[in-house]
Formats: structure tokens, C-alpha cells, sequence
């Protein structure tokens, strides 16, 4: 069993957070082995990469969600470090704008979404509208409990329009994210990315999380599995989320197109 199906929610299983281990390191021995299995990670990342763009028939979406200090800046800079700029676009999603709340709440999301051979990374995603939307009591519950459904829905969509969706919960203790936080504030480099509605949110620890389970629960389908990544050691983080997108890629067989020439008979003249 490899690293992806083991980390993997299983598509109909129900998730329980308290019962999975985020200072957890499945299958990998310890930070040194870590550190070497990344940087292979990200080379064949980079050449893998390469090949989603040359065949131009699958866009890859990539999906990071998890509470504030999991660490999805950042994984995309660890994990991504090796991909061209070229065909990779970053989309963050905070607070919809007015233009945004005018539209239905997959708009804005719909827009971002990566073209044939390109990569696109999520930092927060449509998964905020069962998430902060629910915890915060934004809209009514009816509206917020059919979400489920139009997700998945819109996810399928995007899976038969060649979009190979990846998403990834990083999951972190609520001891680890107050390391995080206090390292935040003492550290006048880092103090930027702290802010007072932090501890509010952190307040809501436990809703949170139920809504996460929820989210993970019914949104993980054979078309765009969740993957909940033990996040409490940062060095495991970043391997686990590069060996999950390799053997995802991997397992496309993707296929660069072969010259109509014959390399054989090329002659550059001097």
C-alpha cells in the first residue's frame, strides 16, 4: 500500500479527526529520510510537471484547506519548489467580494480553475462555504447542507472535462497551531501574519473541526479524493503532499508527443 492510500479518505467512509494522529509520520522514518525523499520528490515533480504540459489533456487541481498555521503557504513553496512558474498559478481565497456574493458561490471558484497542461493550487477553496460559512452561521442551514452535493457535483463536472482534482486537509493539533501562533508573535519577520481574529477563530476550535469531518466525509469521491496529511511536523507535511501528487501523476501515464520528424535525420550545420 503506498503512501497516497494510506492517507487517503476513503470515498462513503466517515472521518474522525480525534482518532488520527497529526504529529503522525506513516511510513516514513524520520526527519533526514524525510528532507532526501523530498527533494527526489520535488525532481520528479518538476519532470512529471513538464509532461502534464507537453500532452495538453489534463489540468491538475490541487486543494489545500486546513486551520489557520497548518501550513499551506508553506507546503506550496516547499513542495512546489522545483515546478516552473510556466503553466502553475496560485488562487487564495479569503472574504468574497461584493462582485463575488452577486453570483453563486462556485463562480469565483469555477474562473481559477487550471486549463490543459497547467497546474492550479488552491490556498482555501470552495470548501469555505461548508466550512466558515457553516460555523459562523452565514447562511441558513439548509442553504450551507446542499453545498455537499452541488460540490460534488461540480467536482464530477471537472473530473469528465480532464481535471484531476487532489485535495488535502493538513491537519494539526490545537497545541501545535498556539506554538505556531505565539512563534508568530515574537518573531517580528513573521509578526505580518498574525492577526486578533486568529484567537477568535480559534476559539471555534471544536466547530471547526466537526465541520472539516463533515466536509472530508461526504466531499472525498472516487473523482476528488481528500487526503488528511498529519501536519504537526512540517518536514512530513511537505514529503507526504509531494508523494501524493507523484503517484498521482504517475498513475496518468502521461504521454509527451512524439516529432512527426525523425530525430535520426536532423543534421544542425555549423
Amino acid at each position: 500500500m503506498g503512501l497516497a492510500d494510506q492517507l487517503m479518505v476513503s470515498p462513503g467512509s466517515r472521518v474522525m479527526l480525534q482518532k488520527m494522529d497529526p504529529s503522525s509520520t506513516p511510513d516514513i522514518k524520520g526527519k533526514p529520510e524525510g528532507e532526501r525523499l523530498l527533494s527526489e520528490m520535488q525532481s520528479r515533480l518538476a519532470r512529471l510537471q513538464m509532461e502534464l504540459w507537453a500532452e495538453n489533456r489534463r489540468g491538475l487541481l490541487i486543494v489545500l484547506q486546513g486551520m489557520d498555521t497548518s501550513g499551506k503557504d508553506g507546503t506550496i513553496r516547499a513542495v512546489m519548489s522545483g515546478v516552473s512558474p510556466l503553466g502553475t498559478r496560485v488562487s487564495a481565497f479569503k472574504a468574497p467580494s461584493e462582485q463575488e456574493l452577486d453570483h453563486d458561490f462556485l463562480w469565483r471558484i469555477h474562473r481559477e480553475i487550471p486549463g490543459k497542461g497547467e497546474i492550479g493550487i488552491f490556498n482555501r477553496s470552495h470548501y469555505e462555504d461548508v466550512l466558515v460559512v457553516r460555523v459562523h452561521d452565514l447562511v441558513p442551514k439548509d442553504q450551507w447542507e446542499a453545498r455537499y452535493e452541488l460540490i460534488n457535483n461540480f467536482e464530477r463536472m471537472l473530473a469528465q472535462n480532464g481535471v484531476v482534482i487532489v485535495k488535502f486537509f493538513l491537519h494539526i493539533s490545537k497545541a501545535e497551531q498556539k506554538e505556531r501562533l505565539l512563534e508568530r508573535i515574537k518573531d517580528p519577520v513573521k509578526r505580518w501574519k498574525f492577526a486578533l481574529g486568529d484567537l477568535a477563530e480559534r476559539k471555534r476550535w471544536d466547530e471547526y473541526m466537526t465541520a472539516y469531518e463533515d466536509a472530508l466525509s461526504r466531499c472525498s469521491t472516487r473523482e476528488a479524493p481528500w487526503y488528511v496529511i498529519p501536519s504537526d511536523r512540517k518536514w512530513y507535511r511537505n514529503v507526504a503532499v509531494a508523494s501524493v501528487l507523484v503517484e498521482t501523476l504517475e498513475n496518468l501515464k502521461l504521454k509527451v508527443p512524439q516529432p512527426e520528424w525523425d530525430p535520426k535525420t536532423m543534421v544542425i550545420e555549423d
